[in-house]
């Protein structure tokens, strides 16, 4: 199952390279076909072979010789190797298509954040909608409407916090981190309140260590602009896989 997750992302991963760049643009994900964007030619189904073609054909076209950024078979190899962690982390149930999708939208919106410092709506509101849906059917089928609701807390508590920071500070934090908050914070109080504010709390350390060592390497300064989609989301990570044990370890250390 899970290697069989990994193939699939690897797949996912080459559409997520499609909507990286077109979604931004406001292009079509389907029209046209995905082709060179030096000499427009379109890309050959055996060209487009995750991972695999981006070697064959040593990362240029196979018509005109550009370059193809190494960065496509990185995003294709990410995904595939992201979607097989949620598989083994969320095992063969329900839950597991939703939390696909959601793993798909999360690396799109952190890129797509990293790149054009913005969380399209499109994703932010799809991506709740899919979290409601899987972590409602999941407490139908398991009658977990407990673990439900305290999502839906979470989730709504989360959004209400980054809508504070936005009305408290508007340059230092923006709306689509709003949006993306619900997502977030429902995913991690799933796992419990726990999870929630480690991982609340873990996606503003790494945002901080990061624009320090920014400063330190010269590439930043105080008032630089850093997108926080992605540590929003990777302290997500981190509060739904190690906020339990995070809160144990910082209750024992302060009793």
């Amino acid at each position: 199952m899970v290697v069989i997750a990994g193939l699939f992302g690897l797949l996912i991963g080459s559409f997520l390279n499609v909507v990286v760049w077109r979604l931004p643009r406001g292009e079509s994900l389907s029209h046209p076909a995905s082709h060179c964007p030096q000499c427009d030619h379109p890309i050959r189904p055996y060209d487009n072979i995750p991972v695999v073609s981006w070697l064959v054909l040593r990362g240029k076209c196979r018509d005109c010789g550009a370059r193809i950024s190494a960065r496509y078979p990185l995003v294709e190899l990410f995904t595939g190797v992201c979607f097989a962690a949620t598989a083994a982390w969320v095992g063969f149930t329900l839950l597991l298509p939703f939390a696909l999708w959601f793993t798909a939208a999360c690396i799109a919106m952190a890129l797509i954040d990293l790149e054009h410092q913005r969380l399209p709506n499109s994703l932010t509101a799809s991506t709740l909608a899919v979290v409601v849906i899987g972590l409602a059917a999941t407490a139908a089928v398991e009658g977990a409407w407990a673990d439900f609701w305290r999502a839906v807390a979470g989730g709504v508590l989360l959004a209400l916090f980054y809508a504070l920071l936005v009305l408290l500070y508007p340059k230092g934090m923006g709306i689509g981190d709003v949006k993306l908050a619900p997502s977030l914070g429902a995913v991690m109080a799933w796992h419990g309140w726990a999870s929630l504010v480690v991982g609340g709390f873990a996606a503003f350390v790494l945002g901080a260590v990061v624009g320090v060592a920014g400063m330190v390497a010269g590439r930043a300064g105080r008032k630089s602009a850093i997108p926080f989609g992605p540590f929003m989301i990777l302290g997500a990570v981190v509060g739904v896989v190690f906020g339990a044990q995070i809160a144990d370890w910082y209750a024992n250390l302060v009793i």
